[in-house]
């Protein structure tokens, strides 16, 4: 990549759309998720841009952020995995743990 600041890279400049998104996912190591949010689109259009409009566009940068996507999908389980452990421990700790006792009658 030339010399250019990232960010007017993502913004501006002399790159597609499909490219800055690309080259974003690349370097930040981002999910499509992530990128979508970065760059105001959804993440059908950001996955499309990314695994087929970039393909005609610029091969060899659409192979590395193939390999980027494909690490993020093989690590999906383990971020969600990852979630939902905060989320009962989260309830774990605000919970007050109230023991119930039953009435003997």
């Amino acid at each position: 990549m030339k010399n250019i600041s990232r960010d007017l890279v993502y913004t501006f400049g002399e790159f597609s759309r499909e490219e800055r998104i690309a080259y974003y996912i690349i370097e930040t190591g981002a999910t499509v998720r992530a990128a979508a949010k970065k760059f105001g689109i959804s993440k059908s259009t950001v996955h499309k841009d990314v695994s087929v409009r970039l393909r005609t566009i610029n091969k060899q940068l659409y192979n590395e952020v193939s390999k980027v996507l494909a690490r993020n999908k093989a690590e999906r389980h383990i971020r969600g995995g990852e979630a939902t452990k905060r989320k009962y421990e989260s309830k774990r700790l605000n919970s007050t743990e109230k023991t119930i006792v039953p009435k003997l009658v």
